[in-house]
C-alpha cells in the first residue's frame, strides 16, 4: 500500500512557519516496503503526524491517500478493514489492558487471526527479555516492559505498514535494538514498511527514508 501526503497542514500547526524540508505542506510519498524514520524532539508534532496518518485526527488541510483513495472518505467499516490487515500501530500511550495479563493482552490480539502459536509468541517475548512476565498483569509492569509487550502485540496481525509512535522511549539502547531487530524481521517476512518516530536516536539502523518536521 502506497501512502501519499499531499500538502498536509494540521489545523493546530497552521499558524506556524514550517521548514522547506518539513513533511507539513509538501508532497511526501511513503512507498510500499520502505523503512522510514521520523526523528524530532518532544513536542514537535510526531504524535500529530501518526494520529493523522492512521485516521484518528481529521483536522487538517490537504489530502492523505492510501493507494490513491482519500482517507477522509473512508467509512468506519473501511477503517476496520485497514486496521485489521493493512496497518498495525504502536501507540505512544500503548493502549494495553492494564487489568489483563501479558498473555491475555497478546492472545486477545492473536485470536483475531490465529497467526501464531502460544509458543511462538513466548519466543518473541523471550527475544525481548520478558517471557517471565507472561502471567503478570500489564498494569504492574514497568513502562519499558509494557513497551516491549506493545511491540510484540503489534506484530500479531497481517500488515503492510507498521506505524510506531516513540516505541522505544522507555528502553535503553540495547533493548531498543532488540525490539527493532524483531520488528525488522517481521516486516521483511511480510515485505511491509514501517514508520518509526524517535526522540533523537536512529538505533544504528539503516533506514530507506528520513522525514523531517
Amino acid at each position: 500500500m502506497e501512502i501519499v501526503l499531499n500538502h498536509i497542514i494540521p489545523t493546530p500547526l497552521s499558524s506556524i512557519e514550517h521548514r522547506s524540508e518539513s513533511i507539513w505542506g509538501n508532497f511526501i510519498e511513503l512507498k510500499k516496503g520502505k523503512h522510514i524514520l521520523l526523528n524530532a524532539s518532544s513536542g514537535k508534532g510526531k504524535s500529530t503526524f501518526t494520529n493523522t496518518l492512521i485516521g484518528l485526527r481529521k483536522d487538517y488541510e490537504g489530502t492523505i491517500t492510501f493507494d490513491g483513495q482519500d482517507i477522509k472518505n473512508y467509512t468506519p467499516d473501511n477503517w476496520t478493514t485497514i486496521r485489521q490487515s493493512k496497518i498495525s500501530v504502536i501507540y505512544q500511550d500503548l493502549q494495553l489492558f492494564e487489568d489483563l495479563t501479558v498473555a491475555e493482552n497478546l492472545l486477545l490480539k492473536n485470536n483475531l487471526t490465529n497467526l501464531f502459536s502460544e509458543k511462538e509468541i513466548l519466543e518473541m517475548l523471550e527475544k525481548l527479555g520478558i517471557e517471565n512476565k507472561w502471567n503478570q498483569k500489564c498494569g504492574l509492569l514497568s513502562m519499558g516492559q509494557q513497551q516491549r509487550v506493545a511491540i510484540v502485540r503489534s506484530l500479531l496481525q497481517p500488515f503492510e505498514w507498521l506505524i510506531m509512535d516513540e516505541p522505544f522511549s522507555h528502553l535503553d539502547n540495547d533493548n531498543a535494538m532488540l525490539g527493532l531487530d524483531l520488528i525488522d524481521k517481521r516486516c521483511k517476512d511480510l515485505n511491509s514498511g514501517f514508520v518509526l518516530t524517535s526522540l533523537g536516536s536512529s538505533y544504528n539502523y539503516e533506514y530507506d527514508q528520513e522525514l523531517k518536521l
